[in-house]
């Protein structure tokens, strides 16, 4: 199943500041496993915002909700899931 998942990142600007490095560091850590793992299938930067556009492709509903609460930025993060489907004029045969 893909989702196109839209993150905007917002740390507390009181946060200690080594704990905020530590959480980037250990979300940049868990994204990339993620992308590895084929789930976190394209990760785009929006420019100008802490942000980001991306695609899964995973097996269940739950599945994404589990990734996604378990990312270790989710308490700071507002996230928007659209489910996809593959569109009958599409060219490539690897879109699902």
């Amino acid at each position: 199943m893909l989702f196109h998942v839209e993150m905007t990142v917002s740390i507390p600007r009181d946060l200690d500041p080594e704990i905020a490095e530590e959480l980037k560091r250990t979300e940049k850590a868990r994204a990339q496993d993620l992308q590895r793992q084929g789930k976190w299938r394209h990760l785009w930067r929006v420019v100008g915002h802490y942000a980001n556009v991306s695609i899964f492709d995973v097996e269940s509903h739950d599945e994404l909700h589990a990734i996604l609460t378990a990312l270790p930025l989710f308490p700071y993060m507002e996230i928007r899931v659209t489910p996809l489907c593959r569109h009958p004029s599409s060219i490539h045969a690897s879109d699902q």
